[in-house]
């Protein structure tokens, strides 16, 4: 029989990642970005682009404006930030 060790990060359920442009970072660590996702459209089923807008801490203050970024979920930091900055993809 073999026993499974259940580490504390296993038991962690997943969280979100998205993949985005960074659109400001004018704010004290903490920068916007929006990601947009490509659904069809409820009644035509034609493939239309839908954006939102993210607010991700950035504790260095490494992501620029035009970066291209990850971001995954994170607990409640403010009123409007629940995303936190993984890496810079591109700039």
């Amino acid at each position: 029989m073999s026993q499974e060790v259940v580490t504390e990060e296993s038991k962690r359920t997943l969280r979100k990642e998205r993949v985005g442009i960074v659109v400001s970072d004018k704010m004290d660590s903490t920068i916007i970005v929006e990601v947009v996702r490509r659904v069809p459209h409820p009644k035509f089923r034609k493939i239309i682009k839908r954006s939102t807008k993210l607010h991700a801490h950035d504790a260095k203050g490494e992501a620029k404006a035009g970066d291209k970024v990850r971001v995954t979920e994170i607990k409640p930091m403010s009123k409007n930030k629940r995303w936190r900055l993984i890496e810079i993809l591109a700039h």
